[in-house]
């Protein structure tokens, strides 16, 4: 197992050098970038500024300054310095070849150190930190209703399997499945956060204005009751699979030869089904609890972010696509991407000290 181990740490390395390349290399060659997004702003504004005080429309006054009907990109039509260009290059650090740039990206983020952000005035560590409370909540207590709505569920299928109840609950299951967490997140908001019918919940945020007012029991009821809507989302389309799971695993062992002999000796069912199938039928349930983990945190909670406006590193990575905050997104990227592979490393640590029996070196040979 030590082997394995070492082999797999190896291999985070160059895991994380090539997703970093791949993503810098897409960026290289992206359309729009900080400088041209910063200008256009600034381009903007002045437009509106002088829209204001000539009394035209900002459309009009866009034509008379770049000679065209539309907001041209091209940095000689906007009539700017090339120095004062060049001055914006050299601060967001374009100034130097994407090897170089590249090259004092892996070095820096060797030691953690991610920059500053672009139109943030914050470092991007510190940014991380704010953020990340957020998204391991989400994750955190998604990943535990996951698994306590699907464990009970599947154990139920499995002794009833081919009922009325298996049959019904796999079709709710799979519809489930099936629709994506975002979706169920917009129908919630209509019912509930008065989108259209009632306004049970908060649309947005983890908390209100006055949390910090709150009793110690007003400031838990309140947290929960902003968390209610996204958890619901992300939960109702993550257990499906691991209900079914564990269904499928209880029933492997349910007709196993050990269960045979046990009901011949007169040993209670229910004894037999919570004392020697649970027992044998969790592991591979248990065991995945990381890469489930992983999973939600990664997909789900980015959305259900960007849906209800929790300020989570979801929010955060959309919002640095959005702006072209390169500091900020590729140090989210590397941060999710380490902590994947971390993950799945441990995913396969549990499974080994769940089953003794597991023998991931002789697999790899």
């Amino acid at each position: 197992m030590r082997i394995y181990l070492l082999r797999r740490l190896l291999l985070v390395f160059p895991t994380l050098l090539g997703v970093l390349l791949i993503n810098f290399a897409i960026v290289q060659f992206a359309p729009g970038g900080p400088v041209e997004r910063l200008l256009a702003r600034w381009h903007g504004a002045e437009i509106d500024s002088a829209a204001r005080l000539s009394g035209a429309s900002a459309g009009e006054v866009r034509s008379s300054t770049t000679g065209t009907g539309s907001d041209s990109a091209y940095r000689g039509a906007r009539g700017l310095d090339e120095e004062f260009v060049r001055s914006l290059e050299k601060q967001f650090g374009l100034d130097k070849p994407a090897h170089v740039r590249f090259a004092l990206m892996l070095k820096n983020y060797l030691t953690f150190d991610f920059g500053s952000s672009f139109y943030r005035d914050q470092s991007v560590l510190s940014l991380i930190a704010d953020k990340l409370p957020v998204s391991i909540s989400l994750g955190l207590w998604t990943t535990l209703l996951v698994y306590g709505v699907s464990i009970p569920l599947g154990i139920r299928k499995a002794v009833r399997a081919g009922s009325s109840f298996d049959a019904w609950s796999s079709f709710l299951l799979v519809i489930g499945n099936a629709i994506p967490a975002f979706l169920f997140a917009i129908l919630l908001i209509v019912l509930f956060a008065g989108g259209s019918f009632w306004s049970l919940f908060p649309l947005r945020g983890l908390v209100s204005e006055n949390f910090a007012d709150l009793s110690w029991g007003g400031k838990v009821l309140d947290y929960f009751w902003h968390l209610a809507l996204p958890l619901i989302s992300m939960t109702i389309g993550g257990f499906a699979s691991l209900a079914l799971l564990t269904k499928n695993a209880f029933l492997d062992n349910i007709t196993a030869l050990y269960v045979t002999s046990a009901r011949a000796k007169g040993v209670a069912e229910r004894r037999i089904l919570y004392g020697h199938v649970f027992r044998n039928a969790m592991l591979i349930v248990i065991a995945g609890f990381p890469a489930a983990f992983v999973g939600i945190f990664f997909t789900a909670t980015a959305f259900i972010e960007i849906v209800f406006s929790l300020d989570g590193l979801g929010l955060l990575t959309y919002q640095a696509v959005i702006e072209r905050d390169y500091p900020v997104f590729f140090a989210t990227l590397y941060m999710f991407s380490l902590l994947g592979l971390l993950l799945g490393i441990v995913t396969d640590l549990t499974y080994r000290w769940v089953d003794p029996r597991i023998d991931f070196e002789a697999r790899a040979l």
